[in-house]
């Protein structure tokens, strides 16, 4: 005999927001130590999920980085504005973060593009940076 779930979503449900709590990552000594939240905490999620390749680590979703690897021989006409696209489509999957813009790209040597940009999170501005080779 099944359970019947009649009625079941006709109920109130109270939404929790769980803490964003996590390892605190001391990348310049290769070290991760002690715990932490909120601002810092999304700011280290942003850099994780821009330096993460999708598709290439089976330990992540689908869902989780950003896709580089095909802009590599591309003109920066078309660099610059997928770059933009997919930065802001790989952090909206998180849902601290409520926007990505003021892109700026500068290009330190030929076939490297250095981009700059903001994330408005839930805890305000978060600056992040990545430099791509192309």
């Amino acid at each position: 005999m099944i359970p019947s779930t009649v009625g079941f979503l006709d109920k109130d449900f109270a939404i929790a927001q769980q803490p964003g709590l996590t390892y605190i990552m001391q990348t310049e000594e290769n070290r991760v130590r002690g715990y932490t939240d909120g601002r810092e905490a999304v700011r280290q999620a942003i850099y994780k999920i821009i330096m993460t390749e999708r598709y290439q680590y089976i330990m992540y979703s689908w869902n989780y980085g950003i896709e580089l690897l095909d802009l590599f021989g591309e003109p920066v006409t078309y660099v610059c504005p997928e770059l933009k696209r997919r930065i802001s489509e790989a952090l909206l999957w998180d849902n601290r973060i409520k926007s990505v813009d003021d892109f700026q790209f500068t290009f330190p040597q030929k076939g490297v593009v250095h981009v700059a940009f903001t994330a408005h999170t839930v805890y305000g501005d978060v600056p992040a940076e990545r430099e791509v080779k192309f």
